[in-house]
């Protein structure tokens, strides 16, 4: 279950390098949040996920991470990028499955 997990992560990732920034993004706070620096974190925790199991104080900031995502995503304006963060979001889950699966 867990590689399978993992290698559904890393397809998720494959595809979020190949989708285009949401025009009007760079540079845009929602809710406090800049929205390049939550796409590069959601990345890079992804990242950090499968190259290893995570510490304690990273595995709370994934959580964290998409609890961001529950409050921006309802605060998008625009349908592109809406559908992209929730694509992101999907992809921070996925990687927070996968951290979950290495605890058991």
């Amino acid at each position: 279950m867990l590689e399978e997990k993992s290698d559904a992560l890393a397809r998720m990732m494959a595809e979020h390098m190949t989708l285009p920034f949401p025009p009007g993004f760079r540079g845009r706070d929602i809710e406090g949040q800049d929205m390049v620096m939550l796409d590069a974190d959601a990345y890079g925790y992804a990242m950090s996920v499968r190259e290893g199991p995570l510490t304690e104080q990273r595995r709370a900031a994934l959580t964290r991470l998409v609890a961001v995502f529950d409050k921006v995503l309802p605060a998008i304006d625009d349908e592109y990028a809406s559908r992209y963060y929730t694509q992101v979001r999907g992809m921070v889950v996925s990687a927070a499955e996968v951290e979950n699966l290495r605890e058991e």
